[in-house]
């Protein structure tokens, strides 16, 4: 895929106090086209979550220049990135953060009853419909969250994050509060989803969820190491590079 949805070149992020600078992530070079899905895994602390939150807008670098769809964060007002965020970013996080009060597909259509673009009560419906399917959910639609399983919450999550269909997925620890069976069915929604078209960007520290994505980054003490091809990950030594997917 040659389409470009993020781009970060030299990037770094450090948090300041009054007696030290702490440097969590350094020189981040990262290309991520349509398409694409890319795994980050590492040690505890290593800046997993902290690229993620720059990716996702969360969070803005201390240096270099980060591009998404061709936009430069820089520019941009808080209320500009918020826009942004909720129009091309979409986030699965560890905890669902489903509403109980909530139907299924009251909470799914959330994002689009707070849109800007102001979607029709039709558009609506078939929108939240479609993102149903994509996670095999519609027979639940009526019902509320803590009816529900984890990994079944955990899919009304990621239909939620589908449904202002995003340039990109952000996922971070996805399975973190899943049984080993309901993780691997998440992951295998997906690796489906990504079959199907979906850019997914993914942080997780299980080296088997990870070896899923076409693309595997590794981060050690801030830099990404180079991430050679499955076959070639055995043989191969890391070392710090630029990762373009």
């Amino acid at each position: 895929m040659s389409q470009i949805k993020i781009q970060m070149k030299n990037i770094s992020k450090f948090f300041e106090t009054e007696n030290m600078e702490t440097h969590a992530l350094k020189d981040i070079n990262l290309t991520i086209s349509a398409g694409d899905y890319v795994s980050i895994s590492g040690p505890s602390g290593c800046g997993k979550s902290t690229l993620l939150s720059l990716i996702g807008l969360l969070d803005m670098p201390s240096d270099g220049e980060y591009m998404i769809e061709g936009i430069d964060a820089a520019k941009l007002t808080l209320d500009e990135a918020a826009k942004i965020r909720n129009s091309k970013i979409g986030f699965v996080f560890q905890s669902f953060n489903l509403i109980d009060e909530l139907t299924v597909f009251d909470n799914v259509a959330l994002p689009l009853r707070y849109s800007k673009a102001k979607p029709s009560t039709t558009e609506i419906e078939q929108r939240v419909t479609d993102c149903l399917e994509m996670v095999s959910m519609t027979h639940r639609s009526q019902h509320k969250p803590n009816q529900l399983s984890g990994g079944q919450q955990q899919r009304i999550a990621i239909a939620r994050a589908l449904v202002t269909e995003p340039a990109i997925l952000l996922v971070d620890e996805a399975t973190g509060n899943l049984d080993s069976n309901s993780g691997d069915q998440i992951m295998d929604l997906l690796d489906q989803l990504n079959q199907n078209g979906t850019t997914i960007c993914m942080v997780t520290h299980e080296p088997h969820y990870a070896d899923r994505a076409a693309t595997q980054l590794k981060l050690l003490d801030g830099l990404i190491l180079t991430a050679p091809t499955t076959q070639d990950a055995k043989t191969a030594p890391m070392q710090e590079a630029e990762a373009v997917l």
